[in-house]
């Protein structure tokens, strides 16, 4: 009995550390997708450059929010 319960806290564990690296994963692609499609705009319309930062950041924080919503969930999971 105690063996199994090893087990299912060590496959919690594990489960916990990669939800959270994936999340990170998902969101430095996503932040790295915007950055460069921002760039190419800037690059094609140089007069829209400010706009087109400032929804960038905008967005990139979105996008870090959701990455540490779901590093909190996964270790919240371990801590039950």
């Amino acid at each position: 009995m105690m063996s199994l319960l090893l087990v299912t806290s060590g496959l919690a564990q594990l489960g916990a550390g990669l939800g959270a690296g994936l999340a990170a994963i998902g969101a430095a692609i996503g932040i790295g997708r915007i950055g460069g499609n921002a760039m190419d705009a800037m690059a094609r319309q140089p007069e829209v450059m400010n706009k087109l930062f400032i929804n960038m950041i905008v967005v990139s924080a979105l996008i870090e929010g959701v990455a540490l919503f779901a590093a909190v969930i996964a270790f919240m999971c371990v801590s039950k």
